[in-house]
């Protein structure tokens, strides 16, 4: 669950956060407790099966609608939002997403949420429409990771290209992360002492060595080196390093002895 976090639970924590209110602890308490809420995180996790999703923030209904008829047009799905306030109150998409958003709107801007998301360490991609941008603002948007910033009007494909980028980002980052949680549970199952071994495997000790430094006997060594190695399917010891270092075992590992 390290790498799959609740999308919601960030969301709403930033959400808060931009609108300045002092008990952030105690708020974040009551939703825990049954409040509805968005996880931002959530966001992050991969269902391989579900549909990719468009979500729209815009104040302007007609055009908000547009965008829409469009996205649905070429079959995609799409949830249409009039603020950012009303997509933290919605249940979050749990799907591969792409985020359309409009940098001025009621209360926090589109560049004000991307923010947010980047302190929730949440990488949703967007991309920023806008009837009234400039060069600076494009600029803010563009290192801070936006897939594209699109000034009204804008050709409808411009707006399908980018929205097929930023679902294909997504869907990349989420079937990672679901491989990587996956990596993750096989090095659970290990034992303390297999896991010891892995360490020292890694870092290029030899049973024989190992043996040494942990009192046990190179035999020994041996079984409990088959065993990890069988348990997370590694199928030679370059493999197993490359699985550690995605891991970053032998780093954590070093900053607590």
């Amino acid at each position: 669950m390290a790498l799959s976090l609740g999308l919601g639970q960030l969301l709403v924590q930033a959400h808060v956060q931009g609108l300045g209110w002092k008990r952030r602890r105690d708020l974040n308490s009551k939703w825990n407790e049954g409040a509805r809420s968005m996880d931002l995180r959530s966001l992050a996790k991969a269902v391989p099966d579900s549909s990719d999703c468009v979500v729209v923030i815009d104040d302007d209904p007609e055009f908000r609608e547009s965008i829409g008829r469009l996205l649905r047009s070429v079959g995609l799905q799409s949830r249409l939002f009039a603020s950012i306030a009303d997509f933290v109150a919605a249940e979050p998409p749990d799907s591969p997403t792409c985020l359309v958003l409009d940098v001025r709107l009621p209360g926090r801007s589109g560049l004000d949420f991307q923010r947010d998301l980047a302190a929730a360490s949440v990488s949703l991609p967007i991309i920023f429409i806008t009837g009234h941008g400039d060069i600076p603002m494009t600029v803010q948007a563009m290192k801070a990771g936006a897939i594209e910033f699109l000034t009204k009007p804008f050709r409808d494909q411009d707006l399908l290209d980018a929205v097929n980028a930023g679902l294909a980002r997504d869907r990349a980052r989420r079937e990672s992360d679901e491989g990587l949680r996956a990596l993750r549970a096989r090095f659970e199952v290990l034992t303390e002492r297999e896991r010891a071994i892995l360490i020292q495997v890694v870092r290029g000790q030899l049973n024989q060595q190992i043996a040494g430094e942990m009192g046990i006997t190179e035999t020994t060594v041996k079984v409990h080196r088959s065993n990890m190695m069988r348990k997370v399917k590694a199928a030679s010891l370059a493999d197993l390093c490359r699985m550690v270092d995605k891991l970053g075992l032998v780093q954590s590992d070093r900053k607590n002895p």
